[in-house]
């Protein structure tokens, strides 16, 4: 469904982030990207989405192709249009607004359809039952658990066959973050949407995909099976703190070349 390939990203014409990244989502297929904080990853999505240019990025080299259509010279709303929605990092909901107002933008691209926007306010309320019992409330006075369902509630209005997540476990709690990731299941396994998911909790994120891809200074330096990488012992180190001796390491402890080296060998 969707291909990245080989694409290089510039800031202000000058600083390179994105180094020959390419990737690919199947059909219904879920698929996560690991990495430290600064590897590129939400730069990632954020050329996918074409929302870099409102942060003075450009896609200087390479494609993205969506449905085997390139999309990477759309604006954003057209790629919402096509079915591709993306939940940004941070809980970004509008907070003077109530959880329905927030809710009902997420189906702005549909806003036409007036039935179909009344139907998928009623699923996407469905799948987060605690939403509906705070409709009325501004969405900043909801906890942050709320806020992050509200926010992916509101990347599913628009129907997308594609949603890329980022960092949707942030700052939550872990039962809050396994609540989430259960209805994240449930969402895919009925809608069948593709998922790309950004996530820094590697096991979470591993048993949830099918696929995986380990991202570093702007670069793929890894890509497998999610099964074939939580056996992996350098991911098991440097994303889970597992050692060979079940002790937890320090990332300090750990000189960045001899990674690289080992990844890239």
């Amino acid at each position: 469904m969707l291909e990245v390939r080989n694409i290089e990203v510039v800031f202000n014409d000058l600083i390179i982030v994105l180094r020959g990244i390419s990737i690919s989502v199947p059909q219904s297929g879920v698929v996560t990207v690991l990495g430290a904080n600064g590897a590129g990853k939400t730069t990632l999505l954020n050329s996918i989405s074409s929302l870099l240019k409102s942060k003075e990025g450009e896609v200087k080299d390479g494609e993205i192709l969506f449905n085997e259509s390139r999309i990477d010279n759309l604006r954003p709303e057209m790629i919402v249009k096509l079915g591709i929605s993306q939940v940004p990092e941070g809980r970004d909901v509008f907070p003077e607004m109530t959880v329905g107002e927030n809710v009902r933008i997420g189906g702005y691209v549909i806003r036409k359809d007036r039935k179909r926007l009344e139907k998928n306010i009623e699923q996407v309320l469905g799948y987060f039952p605690a939403l509906r019992t705070r409709i009325s409330t501004k969405a900043g006075f909801l906890s942050g658990g709320e806020q992050q369902m509200l926010a992916v509630a509101r990347g599913l209005m628009s129907s997308p066959h594609l949603i890329m997540l980022d960092e949707p476990s942030m700052g939550l709690a872990p039962l809050l973050v396994q609540e989430l990731f259960k209805i994240l299941k449930n969402i895919q396994a009925q809608e069948k949407i593709a998922i790309l998911l950004i996530e820094q909790n590697a096991r979470m994120a591993l048993d949830f995909a099918s696929y995986g891809y380990v991202m570093e200074n702007g670069r793929i330096v890894m890509d497998a099976p999610a099964s074939k990488l939580r056996e992996d012992e350098d991911i098991q180190e440097f994303y889970m703190g597992i050692t060979g001796k079940s002790e937890l390491k320090s990332y300090k402890e750990i000189k960045h070349y001899k990674r690289r080296k080992r990844w890239l060998s």
